[in-house]
């Protein structure tokens, strides 16, 4: 239970071993529970829609032009739902597992806000590995990653903090406090996708907990003053956030999909989900599909992958394996529908607040309006399957709801 617990920490060493970390306790926990023949967690109906697509990846891996490559991202990728469902049964198995859970992520938090600083005021981290490009923040991060981490995770250490501290009487401070000095720093970092993702986040969180207040409309108020501040004294972060954006969309006085390379990719990648519509060429396919001339588009048609989730599945896994990652966007939509309709009309409550926070990290992921990085990645499958792994147990376990929180 270890190294399930510190694997936030682990996260900032790369890929590499979270994901053993992750793959060995997938595989004991799977003994585990034939052994004892308990099947509950993996009987939810979140988990069997998974299992589907993942069964579905693999079919589309088979009948791809490259299977062995392929197999890389499709074959083994069940074991990433194994593990929000292990995250379920450790929670179930004792609350000790959220509490301490909680202190790790929030420990992991606090070094990495107190390194970021450290490393934009001296342009050197403790460990004195220097800025990115001059200005670009990473912390112990050896490429710009920090606001990825810190924006994905953010929702799921508010959660945590929400529901062990909601009775005290300064939590709407605490969490302000926090959101200003983690936004700041990921717009520190130049990750504009991230500091979206993290200003976007938030708001949820505030809306469908129905916690705007006076503390939150004065920290907000102070948040934009920072940001306007930061990137009008900042030449590099105004070409980044304002210059460089409006270039991009507006590029040669035409508009382009995020940029003149992402529109490359998305509509080449179009053009290869036109082709094989159904279950799509296999996933880590465009990489190799990409150069076709039938396919390609624009003036840079190839990447590593078209750098949106959607239509990243569009082009690798048809319009079937699409459906499943558009069809728990819609769940989020559904959810957050019936949650704001409770607090409109004062009935009780359709989510806790816990669980908006943990839906606001599952929707950052889901969320189609904006560039992402590969829907395949060992380190973005980890980070997005651990909110889920919370989720899961707030809604299919009572014990959660039956925990007695100390006064």
């Amino acid at each position: 239970m270890f190294f399930s617990l510190t694997l936030p920490f682990w996260l900032i060493t790369g890929p590499f071993l979270p994901d053993l970390i992750l793959s060995l306790y997938s595989i004991f926990f799977i003994i585990f529970s034939i052994k004892k023949k308990n099947y509950y967690y993996f009987q939810t109906k979140i988990f069997k829609i998974f299992f589907i697509f993942c069964s579905i990846i693999i079919l589309s891996t088979c009948l791809s032009d490259n299977i062995f490559l392929s197999f890389e991202s499709s074959l083994f990728y069940f074991r990433f739902g194994v593990f929000s469902c292990l995250v379920f049964y450790l929670i179930d198995k004792s609350i000790n597992f959220l509490r301490y859970f909680y202190y790790c992520l929030l420990i992991t938090f606090l070094i990495l806000v107190f390194d970021g600083y450290f490393q934009y005021i001296n342009k050197l981290n403790i460990f004195a590995n220097e800025l990115h490009n001059n200005y670009r923040v990473t912390s112990f991060f050896d490429r710009p990653k920090l606001g990825s981490y810190l924006s994905r995770t953010f929702p799921l250490l508010l959660a945590l903090l929400i529901f062990f501290n909601e009775r005290k009487r300064y939590i709407s401070l605490i969490i302000s406090i926090m959101f200003l000095l983690v936004s700041t720093l990921v717009l520190l970092t130049g990750e504009r996708v991230s500091f979206f993702y993290i200003v976007f986040g938030y708001l949820f969180i505030q809306i469908f907990t129905n916690r705007i207040n006076v503390t939150f409309l004065i920290s907000f108020l102070i948040f934009i003053t920072t940001i306007f501040i930061l990137i009008y004294s900042s030449t590099e972060l105004k070409k980044r956030f304002i210059d460089r954006t409006v270039k991009q969309i507006t590029y040669n006085n035409k508009y382009y999909i995020f940029s003149p390379n992402h529109d490359s990719h998305i509509r080449t990648a179009f053009n290869m989900f036109l082709d094989k519509p159904i279950l799509g060429h296999g996933p880590k396919m465009f990489r190799v599909k990409c150069s076709d001339p039938k396919y390609a588009v624009g003036i840079n048609p190839c990447s590593a992958h078209p750098h949106n989730f959607y239509v990243q599945l569009l082009a690798e896994t048809g319009i079937i394996g699409f459906s499943f990652l558009f069809s728990a966007f819609c769940y989020v939509l559904y959810c957050a529908y019936r949650q704001l309709k409770s607090i409109v009309l004062k009935e009780t409550r359709y989510l806790t607040d816990y669980q908006v926070c943990l839906l606001a990290g599952i929707l950052i992921t889901v969320w189609p309006f904006s560039p992402n990085g590969n829907f395949f990645n060992n380190w973005l499958a980890i980070v997005y399957s651990l909110p889920i792994g919370f989720y899961l147990q707030s809604i299919y376990s009572k014990k959660i709801r039956n925990y007695k929180k100390p006064a």
